[in-house]
């Protein structure tokens, strides 16, 4: 743990991912006690959380509010438990009727899941690991029940700070990353990584073109008065704006490498074998297909390639 400014701590909890650790922000003030996001619901982060919060003199108890920048289970797991334990928990308009009700109601893009991944060309062996892994991820997740909206644009008055909401979708349709204008910190989620590119990916659940979203919130937050920006990962980036270019940059590139691959008609999972041949998981081996997928159908969007089917294949347009 560690204190970035007066009353505004970080705190890296371990998660069985190979990012290794999501960080959480927590804002301490006079009268209320501010987590941003929640971590996984594993044993683990559980107790790592708790000795964080024992430090400062707390328990789980103590924990007013939860601002959640997404739903994705590594920021969004705890949210349930906090909110049982009368802390209110809040969420992005956007993702109480995509991300967060595909944990609420599993049931409601079930089948679409699964046709997306075989109308575009996966295995039946390879969609079964990806299905095992999915259903250990669900164990790890307690959604809040009523999550309390939020919306672009608003101001949030916490801890003695002053929070703009920022919608940055992309890495998930209702991305939100929060803007504490005074001190000129950007929380800035997922929206933003020092190392890595976020992933970008189609599903069932989410906006027809994630990609476009990204690129949208890149150049917003290129243009937000950022002295430095706290991500969900890794550590501080002093110059979002610098940061925000290279991830465009890098999308980019991504785009001209899959046209470069279209040189016959192919379904998005074989070409996620070629843009992502690396070793990988069911896990990462369902990421690469979802973003290879997502920078498809921006392609598609922009005139620059056709498809046909299902099952879908992607040719030169």
């Amino acid at each position: 743990m560690r204190e970035l400014l007066p009353g505004l701590y970080l705190l890296p909890v371990p998660i069985p991912y190979p990012l290794k650790t999501v960080n959480l922000y927590l804002l301490k003030g006079k009268e209320e006690v501010i987590l941003v996001d929640s971590a996984l619901a594993t044993r683990t982060a559980r107790g790592t959380l708790e000795l964080y919060l024992a430090e400062l003199g707390l328990c789980f108890t103590d924990v007013n509010a939860v601002l959640l920048t997404h739903h994705h289970p590594d920021h969004y797991g705890l949210g349930g438990l906090f909110e049982g334990l009368g802390a209110r928990v809040y969420l992005h308009e956007e993702e109480l009727s995509r991300g967060h009700r595909f944990w609420r109601e599993p049931e409601a893009f079930e089948a679409a899941s699964w046709r997306l991944f075989l109308d575009h060309g996966t295995p039946e062996e390879a969609l079964l690991g990806i299905r095992e892994t999915m259903a250990k991820t669900r164990e790890r997740v307690h959604p809040p029940r009523n999550p309390l909206p939020l919306k672009d644009g608003e101001v949030l008055e916490l801890s003695g700070k002053r929070l703009r909401v920022l919608w940055t979708p992309g890495h998930a349709d209702g991305h939100a990353a929060f803007f504490l204008e005074e001190e000129g910190v950007l929380l800035a989620g997922d929206a933003l990584l020092e190392r890595v590119s976020p992933n970008v990916g189609l599903w069932a659940y989410t906006r027809a073109n994630p990609l476009k979203d990204f690129f949208y919130s890149l150049r917003r937050l290129a243009e937000l008065p950022a002295q430095v920006a706290y991500a969900g990962h890794f550590g501080p980036i002093p110059q979002a704006k610098r940061r925000a270019e290279e991830l465009q940059a890098h999308h980019e590139a991504r785009l001209q490498a899959l046209q470069s691959l279209l040189d016959h008609p192919q379904d998005a999972w074989s070409l996620s074998l070629k843009l992502f041949p690396q070793e990988l998981d069911p896990a990462g081996r369902r990421f690469a297909f979802a973003e290879t997928l997502a920078h498809l159908e921006y392609l598609r969007a922009e005139g620059r390639v056709g498809r046909e089917g299902p099952p879908y294949r992607y040719f030169r347009a």
